[in-house]
């Protein structure tokens, strides 16, 4: 009699299944299936799918097709982008303008010229006839008297230190050019003068003769004027005779 034996079979143990596990194996089995192979889809929008290498040890038999890509629903968005996009052209040959604004140039108003001012230098007569208005008038001995009438001609002159000339006198200049217009040389000084003349009084005195102080000599104009260049800063003036003890003197 044959007694056959049989043993019990028993499962090998498994480790428990859990969805991070299934998630795992099914992967694995994914990559199987494409092996060494690599394939490359081509998109309408142009881009290019990475290629998939085989986990290490898998067998190149197993290799199959690649599951196919749905590229129109890829590029769906894009396309409608693109369809609703407004058409920019441009011609060839274009020009470019724009309108510039009139500019008119307006000159400005010169402003008015400065006034100008006109500065009269004044003659030398002129001067002469306001010095006389305001020195003592011209006494009445003057006319007729020659070296009176030549004297008054030079009333307004300044006085000069050392003038011998219109220009300027000193009074001993003065007296020699009056005479000397009418051909009487005198000398330069005023004592030099006194010294060439003769001593007369005051009672027989006339219009013409001089009267001499010490340092000063001028012309007798009769009654109490005389006219002399006085001294710096004064002109040929007629005026009363201020010396204390006039000197009369004639000439001839």
């Amino acid at each position: 009699m044959t007694v056959s034996t049989t043993r019990a079979r028993h499962r090998a143990a498994r480790r428990p299944s859990t969805p991070l596990s299934e998630l795992a194996s099914a992967a694995s089995e994914q990559m199987g299936t494409a092996g060494r192979r690599t394939a490359v889809v081509a998109a309408s929008s142009g881009l290019l799918v990475t290629m998939i290498g085989a986990p290490a040890g898998a067998a190149s038999d197993n290799a199959g097709a690649l599951n196919s890509v749905d590229t129109a629903a890829l590029t769906a968005s894009a396309r409608a982008v693109l369809n609703t996009s407004p058409v920019v052209s441009s011609p060839a040959e274009a020009a470019w303008t724009f309108d510039a604004p009139a500019v008119t140039a307006v000159k400005p108003t010169p402003p008015p010229a400065p006034e100008r001012r006109t500065t009269t230098t004044a003659s030398r007569s002129t001067t002469r006839t306001a010095a006389t208005t305001s020195n003592a008038p011209i006494p009445q001995s003057v006319a007729g008297n020659a070296v009176l009438e030549v004297a008054a001609r030079y009333v307004g002159t300044p006085y000069l230190s050392g003038g011998t000339t219109p220009e300027g006198f000193d009074c001993s200049g003065f007296v020699s050019y009056v005479y000397a217009q009418l051909g009487i040389s005198l000398p330069r000084t005023s004592s030099g003068i006194k010294a060439a003349a003769t001593v007369v009084s005051r009672a027989d005195a006339q219009p013409g003769d001089l009267i001499w102080s010490p340092g000063h000599i001028s012309i007798y104009a009769g009654g109490n004027q005389q006219i002399d260049s006085p001294r710096p800063g004064k002109t040929i003036q007629f005026r009363e005779i201020w010396q204390s003890s006039p000197v009369f003197l004639r000439v001839g």
